[in-house]
């Protein structure tokens, strides 16, 4: 599965994007959020737990509860808004 992250995120990590294979314990993006944290310490700052940021399921915005089943891809984005 690929993992993008960006703004604020794509340089914490130090990646704009990897290709990951989660191990089968990752059902949900909560699950592959924690471990992602494990990667590096740019993973564990940008993905935090307490950090406000969203994620987004293969281009659909998508809660910490969502599947992973059949995701091609899974993006991290800071907060943002419009006006």
């Amino acid at each position: 599965m690929k993992v993008k992250y960006f703004a604020w995120m794509k340089r914490t990590v130090g990646l704009a994007e990897e290709q990951v294979e989660p191990p089968s314990g990752v059902r949900t993006v909560g699950d592959l959020i924690a471990w992602l944290r494990t990667r590096s310490d740019g993973h564990a700052e940008a993905l935090a737990e307490g950090a406000a940021f969203g994620a987004a399921v293969d281009h659909r915005t998508a809660p910490f509860d969502t599947p992973l089943a059949g995701a091609k891809e899974v993006a991290f984005f800071p907060p943002f808004t419009g006006g």
